[in-house]
């Protein structure tokens, strides 16, 4: 059994915090106040703009996936590709990560910002303004996230960041572009997510507990954490809920191109994984038939009961979770006593044997505290320990999205877990960060 039930409070220094949070952006986004106290705005703007192609040795190569593009996005489980990594699904899993990484940058962070949670950038520049300028998608969705939980009347004194409901939580794009349609052998859809970012956010994240979700009818049903549900599924009079803006999209997007081949990728990091996950599930659900719909998951906290987990399994939902070991926010919400679970069975054998030898009789009570969580999909697991790059650890670093595109890069197989080729070339990237965060430097970033 592997029990994992606390949590840290939002906004909690780096430096003093403790290993208890569900999830977290970017070290340098928590700790963005105080760094763009101590520096001048432009500084802190430049820090952003670091590419996530500065993670990769050498240029993305264009091979043409043609008849082989499903296996990619996992019709087969992605058997025989993971380990060894395939190189082109390394380049797959690298450039829906950039999706992720043109989120994040388009994300107004600053709260005395008048656009604060909001996209910095329209649809039409978004792509080429975070730096991915010749993806040959085109944004077609802006998407906003609406927290459920009911504040009390004194918030409305508070800063209005604070109490921030909705916020602008990623985008939808498609593929136009011929030569990249050809390539990919369809036309690729994606849904981007970034991880989580404003205080209500991070107070979702704390409601992890499972509910049951909408029009579960069954007695063993499906349930989700609460939080993430309720981030999907709560409106505003104002603002849509997430749900009822993909659906809107999705439906679109059938009639316009239903008649091609078609596929859907969603992708996330941290809260955006199970975001995505929660995505996957609701398009299956509601559209019949759908097309193959993928998730590409990066550090990734539980999402669902054992229930969810067949539910994904039965519609054909196709889940790729990448996973540092070193990363604890993939180890929570909750505590997993899962016996069937193949990933599990395969990458931590003592879970299987904790499991059994608890009586049922006591597996059943745990169940019935609704915080007993369930692995989803197939696992590619890595470490940061693997990387000779990467010199020292610690719970922000080993759960920042660039960490896992450097791992990905980097990662070969089980019994050669890092190729020496792969190199992080950051250096300059380090200097700008010991600059605008003086003594508390980033020990995660190799030269």
């Amino acid at each position: 059994m592997r029990v994992f039930v606390g949590f840290a409070p939002p906004c909690t220094p780096i430096s003093n915090m403790t290993v208890r949070s569900c999830t977290l952006t970017q070290p340098l986004r928590v700790l963005k106040k105080k760094l763009i106290e101590s520096q001048p705005r432009q500084n802190w703007k430049h820090l952003l703009q670091d590419s996530s192609s500065a993670f990769r040795s050498t240029p993305k190569p264009h091979v043409k996936l043609g008849n082989k593009w499903m296996e990619y996005q996992g019709l087969r489980n992605w058997d025989g590709l993971l380990d060894p990594l395939d190189d082109n699904l390394r380049e797959e899993i690298l450039r829906y990560g950039d999706f992720i990484e043109a989120a994040y940058k388009s994300f107004d962070f600053e709260p005395s910002s008048p656009t604060y949670a909001t996209c910095r950038f329209p649809k039409s520049t978004l792509l080429d303004r975070s730096g991915l300028p010749d993806t040959g998608y085109r944004i077609t969705k802006h998407l906003r996230a609406t927290s459920g939980i009911q504040l009390p009347r004194w918030m409305d004194k508070a800063p209005s960041w604070m109490s921030t409901q909705s916020s602008w939580i990623g985008y939808v794009a498609v593929c136009q572009n011929k030569e990249e349609i050809a390539r990919l052998g369809r036309r690729d859809v994606v849904i981007a997510y970034r991880g989580t970012a404003t205080c209500l956010e991070w107070l979702e994240n704390l409601r992890a507990t499972l509910a049951p979700l909408p029009n579960a009818r069954n007695e063993c049903c499906p349930m989700v954490e609460s939080g993430f549900l309720s981030l999907y599924t709560s409106a505003t009079q104002m603002c849509q809920s997430l749900r009822d803006m993909v659906r809107e999209e999705i439906q679109r997007l059938l009639q316009s191109y239903g008649d091609e081949p078609l596929s859907l990728t969603i992708t996330g990091h941290s809260l955006g994984a199970a975001l995505a996950t929660l995505t996957a599930y609701d398009i299956k659900t509601t559209f019949n038939p759908a097309p193959l719909v993928t998730v590409m998951s990066f550090g990734g906290p539980r999402v669902g009961n054992r229930s969810f987990r067949q539910h994904l399994e039965k519609q054909g939902t196709k889940v790729l979770r990448i996973v540092n070991s070193d990363d604890l926010i993939t180890k929570v919400p909750g505590f997993v006593i899962d016996g069937d679970n193949d990933n599990d069975a395969a990458n931590n054998p003592k879970v299987n044997s904790a499991a059994s030898i608890l009586p049922s009789w006591i597996q059943k009570r745990v169940e019935d505290t609704q915080w007993v969580y369930s692995e989803v999909g197939k696992e590619l697991r890595l470490s940061s320990k693997d990387s000779p790059h990467l010199t020292s650890f610690n719970i922000a670093t080993c759960h920042e999205l660039k960490t896992y595109l450097h791992l990905v890069n980097g990662f070969v197989s089980s019994s050669c877990p890092f190729r020496a080729t792969a190199k992080r070339v950051l250096s300059n990237h380090r200097s700008r960060q010991r600059e605008l965060a003086g003594t508390r430097a980033e020990p995660n970033v190799c030269s």
